[in-house]
């Protein structure tokens, strides 16, 4: 079934979109080569416990944390763990937040000290794909309009993988309801979308091929040919002329920016290409 949110409903699903947001604006404050990303999920869920909120991902269907840490080839679902961040990795932080009764559903991908220029091209064209899915979800347009968008400029236009077994979704009162948004299709495929729907809209572009597999752990997603993949999101209200990000790029690029003051040459930012 796919909801129809009023406009109360909407603002209510924005404030934990938008702790989604702020919760990542501190983990871009975190960040630094030497630390663990088992360290970023313990801050992480402090912060939002200590705000209000729930983590939406701690015990859902099993998973074990709060938030989805993904270095490098691992595209989405990563275990936080003792893994120590490096000089020239990249990773994928997923947050998801349970305020009044409503999910927000919000990732960005960091890049850590000197990664390479064809990395952070990667990222910056998957940000801008975003950007254009956001964009078509309109009301009167269809879930394939938004697919289109995202595949044809990261696929058609930059060559890159496009993951096919992994979508976005509607998000509200659950974490994922329907309709299903995959990152590939055809213009005018899919559901109508209408005025109010909510959707986590998710691209997640590999550096290589699109194929992917799972670990044994059931969850952690990554590339077959082991070249990095890169993910972002945003949790999107369906407008009448353009969709509506409910969550916030911006203060989590302020916060990248002052990192990189604080710690030259350890954090990279990723403004998105024109």
């Amino acid at each position: 079934m796919i909801h129809i949110r009023s406009k109360d409903e909407i603002e209510l699903i924005r404030k934990s979109a938008l702790m989604v947001t702020a919760t990542l604006t501190e983990v871009a404050n975190f960040l630094k080569p030497g630390i663990t990303t088992l360290s970023i999920n313990k801050m992480a869920e402090t912060f939002i416990r200590d705000n209000g909120g729930v983590p939406s991902f701690k015990g859902y269907n099993g998973f074990p944390a709060s938030l989805c840490i993904s270095v490098n080839e691992v595209v989405v679902h990563g275990f936080p763990s003792d893994y120590i961040l490096k000089d020239g990795d990249i990773i994928s932080v997923d947050c998801g937040v349970f305020m009044n009764g409503y999910h927000g559903d919000h990732a960005y991908t960091f890049a850590i000290g000197n990664v390479q220029p064809e990395v952070l091209k990667l990222m910056r064209v998957t940000k801008e794909a975003l950007a254009r899915g956001v964009a078509q979800a309109c009301d009167n347009n269809r879930v394939g309009d938004i697919s289109f968008a995202i595949e044809n400029y990261t696929a058609r236009e930059h060559g890159y993988g496009v993951v096919r077994e992994l979508v976005g979704h509607g998000v509200g009162k659950k974490l994922h309801e329907d309709p299903q948004v995959p990152n590939y299709g055809r213009r005018g495929d899919g559901k109508r979308l209408k005025e109010g729907i909510v959707l986590a809209i998710e691209p997640m572009i590999n550096l290589g091929k699109r194929d992917v597999y799972t670990l044994d752990d059931g969850w952690t997603v990554v590339t077959m040919d082991g070249k990095p993949s890169v993910h972002y999101e945003h949790t999107t209200a369906v407008r009448k002329n353009k969709g509506e990000a409910l969550s916030n790029f911006a203060p989590i690029e302020a916060a990248e920016r002052a990192n990189a003051e604080l710690n030259t040459g350890h954090l990279v930012t990723t403004e998105p290409v024109a």
